[in-house]
């Protein structure tokens, strides 16, 4: 029942958050920094992983490339830092993006902004956006525990800090196929896959969509609906 929703948890990147290419390129970053190079053997394979797994937690995906001890810390960090210094200042609102938020919120809706990204680069980017007061909450790993996607941590706690009475009574939207498997295995009754980030709708779906919306400003008319 979309009308009952009580919490709507919403991606950043790819879906409320136009990035301009700014997570591609930290991620290509942080890859030469440690040994893999854009013209070596490796860089296909690493590539195609992170496409496959964008939306994941971040260090996550460089433990699961770089199982060396250090190795996935110092291109996590790499990965940080490359990304504060371009997206921070090329960051905006996706199309729609806060009207749509403001529209949730005044459906009675409560709005939680999640983000695979740490605590500091979640901050800087909520600044630049002037979003600190848009949501009811926004999280990021550190907050639950440090697992982010595809694990449902993220979304659970917003809904414990929320007060939410229902995992049912909760909607999940993002842009990649990681979104989607962390709604439905944190209970949400919606999976809204968006196709303004880094999967298709096959993606999406495949991973447990229950609607494919051309972007997040479709979403206050589908859960009134």
């Amino acid at each position: 029942m979309t009308r009952g929703v009580e919490l709507v948890v919403l991606d950043m990147a790819g879906t409320t958050v136009r990035d301009d290419g700014a997570v591609e390129a930290a991620f290509s970053a942080a890859l030469e920094s440690v040994g893999v190079p854009s013209d070596s053997p490796e860089r296909e394979d690493a590539d195609a992983y992170v496409r496959d797994t964008m939306g994941q937690s971040k260090i996550e995906v460089f433990r699961a490339l770089f199982p060396a001890d250090g190795v996935a810390e110092k291109a996590n960090q790499v990965f940080e830092n490359a990304f504060a210094a371009q997206a921070i200042e090329v960051a905006a609102p996706l199309p729609g993006a806060e009207e749509a938020i403001d529209k949730l919120r005044a459906q009675g809706r409560r709005v939680c902004l999640s983000t695979g990204f740490s605590a500091a680069t979640r901050d800087a980017l909520l600044r630049r956006l002037g979003w600190t007061d848009l949501a009811d909450l926004v999280v990021c790993p550190a907050d639950a525990g440090g697992r982010g996607r595809p694990f449902p941590d993220m979304v659970l706690t917003a809904v414990l800090r929320l007060g939410i009475t229902d995992v049912r009574a909760v909607a999940v939207a993002g842009d990649t196929g990681f979104d989607m498997l962390t709604g439905r295995r944190a209970g949400a009754s919606v999976a809204a896959g968006v196709l303004t980030g880094a999967h298709d709708e096959a993606t999406l779906r495949a991973h447990g969509a229950t609607h494919v919306l051309g972007s997040v400003a479709e979403l206050p008319a589908v859960l009134e609906g």
